[in-house]
């Protein structure tokens, strides 16, 4: 985030993963990133050229001619690709039986925002507010979160965004801050935890946003809850909030208040939790690590566990029918919403609502333009109690007899 966006081209990391917080906010920009690239800094020299093919997990140093162009024919059937999804920027993401789906992107940095108008997105599903607390020397103060959130709504024009609160610890440190350092920070001192233990955090952050939504709607969302009790406590803090700046004059015209699952323990605190949340989101790429019990950074043991395995398909039809039964929005964020085959698949499971990096919008939707929910909800259904590892070859060969594009 301290390098000039524009000049940076491609990433190589000689640690973490595709799922790793650097690598979402390097594809949130459409910048290459490949990680867990052993050796890389032993291989490479200052001054030599190098080819970051994130698309097939491949880094080519000093290429050959063929190899550029190969490449070069890549990039040609790409920009190809963009100027198509340029063409359906404003037509709706509709199956082709009439479901309509909602498509949202994921933000981060004010550079994000204008994505959101030309990707033809509907709004800003989850807007991760730490990330500007990244990039400082110092806590930012209410004047300058004001003035940031603000400028998040100008830009994003009238459109809606889902304001997710501090998220940090784990692998994301603010410098300022004491060493949070711990054996197992995934699952440590972090995201909401954080901030109820240190509750002026929490409400210099809300008054922020309570000012900058004045007569604005107003989305907050409260990360990693693993209680009810967890979102009581955090919900209490911002209806204080919301009396206080009242009598200031800072009046939002709607105030929603979500709920971001990814500890698996809180779908059996479902039906309390929806009886007090107007939307809820999914944060796959924490969820399953929690799932599977499988560090999301650990390059060892990527990809040993596929998103498109029965259990996360049951995990997800729960928590779907739950939310419909009580008519409250589900949306699910992360790297899995903004995968074609995974979107096909959310979406023959019930999920009508998907956010994801602005890049991966145009392909989403076209997938979604071209699939039959009605024939994918029944296939899902065929084989989603099979008890195979993985359902991704008989996905993506249903796709491939249905003309599904992905």
């Amino acid at each position: 985030l301290d390098y000039d966006h524009t000049r940076l081209r491609g990433l190589a990391l000689e640690e973490g993963s595709h799922t790793s917080h650097v690598a979402i906010v390097a594809r949130a920009l459409d910048i290459p990133v490949l990680g867990g690239v052993k050796g890389v800094l032993d291989k490479v020299e200052a001054g030599d050229p190098l080819i970051v093919d994130s698309d097939n997990s491949q880094l080519f140093v000093r290429p050959s001619e063929d190899v550029r162009a190969v490449i070069d024919g890549a990039l040609r059937a790409r920009a190809e690709r963009k100027a198509l999804y340029a063409q359906m920027r404003d037509m709706p993401a509709r199956t082709t039986d009439g479901a309509d789906i909602s498509l949202n992107v994921n933000a981060g940095l004010l550079i994000d925002v204008p994505h959101v108008i030309e990707s033809g997105a509907d709004g800003i599903g989850l807007y991760r507010t730490e990330i500007p607390f990244m990039v400082r020397s110092a806590m930012p103060d209410i004047t300058d979160q004001t003035r940031l959130y603000d400028r998040i709504f100008e830009q994003a024009e009238g459109r809606p965004v889902v304001f997710r609160t501090l998220d940090v610890g784990g692998d994301k440190l603010l410098p300022y801050w004491e060493d949070m350092t711990e054996e197992n920070p995934a699952m440590g001192w972090r995201s909401i935890r954080i901030t109820l233990d240190r509750p002026a955090v929490l409400v210099h952050q809300l008054r922020a946003l309570i000012r900058a939504g004045h007569d604005r709607d107003l989305y907050i969302m409260f990360p990693m809850i693993a209680e009810v009790a967890e979102f009581d406590m955090a919900k209490a803090v911002l209806d204080e909030q919301l009396r206080r700046e009242a009598t200031r004059g800072f009046v939002p015209r709607k105030v929603e208040v979500g709920a971001m699952l990814e500890v698996p323990a809180l779908i059996w605190q479902a039906p309390a939790l929806l009886d007090r949340v107007d939307f809820l989101s999914v944060g796959t790429n924490d969820l399953l690590q929690f799932m599977f019990a499988a560090d999301r950074g650990n390059p060892r043991i990527e990809g040993r566990y596929d998103t498109l395995s029965p259990s996360v398909f049951a995990f997800m039809r729960q928590l779907v029918t739950l939310c419909d039964q009580r008519d409250v929005r589900l949306t699910i964020c992360g790297e899995m919403a903004g995968r074609p085959l995974e979107a096909m698949a959310l979406i023959g499971l019930g999920i009508k609502r998907l956010s994801m990096a602005p890049a991966s919008v145009g392909p989403v939707k076209e997938m979604v333009r071209s699939m039959c929910k009605s024939e994918v909800e029944r296939y899902i259904l065929t084989v989603m109690d099979n008890p195979t590892r993985s359902l991704r070859s008989r996905l993506k060969a249903f796709a491939i007899d249905h003309g599904v594009k992905l």
